[in-house]
């Protein structure tokens, strides 16, 4: 979808931020990944299904091995779907709409 907003011209990297070109939100993103299930045992020893952590958290704290839809932690393999997480920066500009209509508005075109 960021691929798609981003040819819209409607977000906007620059560094490690992301700007919603309409209201000028800002996040500082990281990659990070949603923990679907455990596909070993279908035990979940880290605690982490249904959970979203950053790559280097899981990486540097946890020793996590990602590759694509997966991740390994020791003897536990998990399905992960890898994105994006983040963190809003700022304030927006005075007059813009709100956050939760900005990305409304967004997931609408990127529909289009």
């Amino acid at each position: 979808m960021l691929d798609v907003l981003a040819e819209l011209g409607h977000v906007d990297l620059v560094g490690e931020e992301l700007v919603l070109t309409s209201g000028g939100y800002r996040y500082r993103i990281e990659e990070a990944v949603r923990v679907l299930r455990e596909v070993t045992t279908g035990e979940d020893p880290s605690r982490l299904c249904g959970k979203v952590r950053s790559r280097a958290a899981l990486t540097g704290e946890m020793g996590a091995e990602l590759l694509g839809g997966s991740m390994l932690i020791e003897e536990s393999a998990y399905d992960v779907v890898p994105g994006f997480v983040g963190e809003p920066v700022g304030e927006p500009e005075p007059a813009a709409k709100s956050e939760l209509a900005v990305l409304m508005d967004l997931q609408k075109a990127a529909e289009e």
